[in-house]
């Protein structure tokens, strides 16, 4: 890791943060890149010559991939060592998810495992607990599961219906209800259930799958996905022993939220793998793909869809491991007794839960962009099941809803960043009053920018913050507390942060290269910044407009358009040739080139 701080969640929006703050994969070391080759390894020589069996959910096989995992360590790396695990940084949790991003289905068996399966023990459960579940699934003996949807509560978590009654001895709890939806259901061992304690109180239990009244339904046949076992768990005074209630009664939405964050962000990163593999494929194709006695790569609208999904998936990579360089910078602040505790290390986590959302947001959204062009690129073949596209097309799918709807998780980032403002958290509210002074003495004729290769791109990250803290503080003024029921207008707020956290995580990665190897090894990574950025500044304008005319009008409105008017005033640069330059990168390496 780079020299970072520790910084708050949502503090990039109004801090100038340096390139040498944040991690990047350059800074990766000697075992970051050890990990990475084992779990490609792993995918390359284990999952791939097996995508055919999986895709029809071939039980056996599965859990002995799982153990084969297992047995590499990849299963174990947030599980601490004395549970059975490797307890690694975040890091590296992050590249075997990237890594597992290409490997089919098997990616959803080993994400629900690792994740949502595992976790809420690590954190949420005693020592007893740990002690008896955490090396069986750090194994990968035992498969792990999640329970939280419900025909009637997918969204609206909290409002389960599942309930939770003490026996009359006092031994058991007897659980009643049904989960929708529940991934590795059909091969997992324990599962992490959530019921209401007499009706009332959300509470985390952990269930195995062999205790009385437990049971799963039939398959969910779905659209993508289809080696990923999904099913309902149906519970019929399922009989849960005491001792395996986890954490506190009444205290569930501590652990499902937490995990859920956790769950996000390793859903961004998963997407990256896919997205890196999808640009790999499409461009071998293209380079084979003869019409008119020349490649298809020669085309410029195919060298145009190659730029952009290695230009986007440049910026979710550097979102991604940004965000765990945050998760460990805020970890390495707890103390040795903070760290044995679960709890702890889920509320250091629960502080990114922003960049989390928007990473989940931002690496699903790329990842359907990349299968989309996979598709279009490899045209009709696209379309048909003998050629990888038209899988990754359908699975890719599902990663805008589960680990909660984009829809959800764009609410969320505005929401979450200005509850923290007025609760004193995030001085979200001071910055955006002072953006109103500042533009009186603003021009940007008169802006005088260092001549450096980003020089232009870094003054319209700074703008681009400073059109989201104005249009953010007129929709706060204007509603008020009532400004969670706006959704259209959180969603304009949440995609201009988003974008905002897009451009600078590539912008900063990108200066932090240059900085350490000159501006001529970072060739095709500035062009890929300066072109990301000329996409989204006219985008950013555009947004801050349409919500300052739901808010304001009159002469207030004049003002505030003014005001983003000057903010995103920028000379246009050739967006054109330099995306030319990062696709004939790509046609010459056949694969993702940064």
């Amino acid at each position: 890791m780079g020299d970072s701080r520790v910084f708050a969640g949502g503090e990039f929006l109004i801090t100038d943060v340096a390139s040498e703050e944040i991690f990047t994969p350059e800074d990766f070391t000697d075992e970051h890149r050890m990990i990475f080759d084992t779990a490609r390894d792993f995918v390359e020589k284990e999952i791939y010559p097996n995508v055919d069996n999986l895709e029809e959910k071939d039980h056996d096989l599965v859990l002995s991939l799982l153990g084969k995992a297992g047995e590499l360590g990849l299963l174990g790396t947030d599980v601490p060592e004395e549970y059975g695990g490797l307890g690694l940084d975040k890091v590296s949790t992050t590249i075997v998810a990237e890594v597992m991003g290409t490997a089919a289905a098997f990616g959803v068996v080993y994400g629900a495992h690792t994740g949502i399966g595992t976790l809420p023990i690590v954190y949420f459960g005693n020592e007893e607990q740990k002690q008896k579940y955490l090396p069986r699934l750090a194994s990968g003996e035992w498969c792990g599961a999640y329970c939280l949807t419900e025909p009637g509560a997918g969204t609206d978590a909290l409002n389960a219906k599942t309930k939770a009654v003490l026996s009359d001895d006092g031994k058991y709890y007897l659980l009643n209800g049904e989960k929708m939806f529940i991934t590795n259901a059909g091969w997992a061992s324990s599962f992490i259930v959530y019921a209401k304690v007499n009706g009332e109180q959300f509470t985390g239990f952990i269930v195995e799958k062999d205790f009385p009244g437990f049971s799963t339904g039939k398959e969910e046949k779905k659209m993508g996905m289809h080696g990923s076992s999904t099913r309902p768990v149906i519970l019929e005074d399922a009989k849960v022993p005491v001792e395996n209630l986890l954490f506190e009664v009444g205290k569930g939405h501590k652990i499902a939220f937490n995990i859920l964050n956790i769950g996000r962000w390793k859903l961004g990163a998963s997407a990256v793998g896919g997205c890196k593999a999808c640009i790999t494929e499409a461009v071998k194709y293209a380079n084979g793909r003869i019409q008119f006695k020349v490649p298809i790569s020669s085309f410029g609208m195919i060298r145009t869809k190659l730029a952009n999904m290695a230009i986007r998936t440049y910026m979710s990579d550097s979102m991604m491991y940004r965000l765990a360089g945050m998760f460990d910078g805020k970890l390495g602040t707890l103390d040795a007794e903070a760290k044995k505790k679960g709890e702890e290390n889920a509320k250091a986590i629960e502080e990114y839960a922003p960049e989390c959302s928007i990473t989940k947001v931002y690496g699903s959204e790329v990842l359907d962009y990349c299968v989309d062009e996979y598709v279009q690129i490899l045209g009709g073949y696209g379309f048909c099941a003998e050629y990888s596209a038209e899988r990754y097309y359908r699975d890719s799918r599902i990663n805008r809803i589960w680990e909660g709807t984009n829809e959800i998780n764009r609410m969320l980032v505005p929401g979450t960043m200005m509850r923290r403002a007025l609760a004193g958290r995030l001085n979200l509210l001071p910055a955006a009053q002072a953006i109103a002074g500042e533009l009186m003495t603003y021009s940007p004729l008169s802006v005088q920018l260092p001549d450096t290769p980003l020089a232009l791109q870094e003054h319209m990250v700074k703008m681009s913050k400073k059109i989201a803290l104005m249009v953010a503080g007129v929709a706060a003024q204007k509603f008020g507390q009532n400004l969670a029921r706006e959704q259209e207008v959180l969603a304009i707020l949440a995609d201009i942060i988003i974008e905002i956290f897009a451009m600078e995580s590539g912008l900063l990665r990108t200066i932090k290269i240059i900085e350490r190897e000159g501006a001529e090894k970072a060739e095709y990574q500035i062009a890929a910044v300066k072109a990301y950025v000329d996409d989204l500044i006219p985008q950013i304008e555009s947004w801050a407009k349409q919500l300052a005319s739901y808010v304001e009008e009159g002469d207030m409105l004049r003002t505030q358009l003014a005001g983003i008017k000057k903010l995103a005033r920028y000379q246009p640069v050739d967006g054109i040739t330099l995306k030319r330059s990062i696709a004939e990168r790509i046609i010459d390496l056949e694969a993702y080139p940064f």
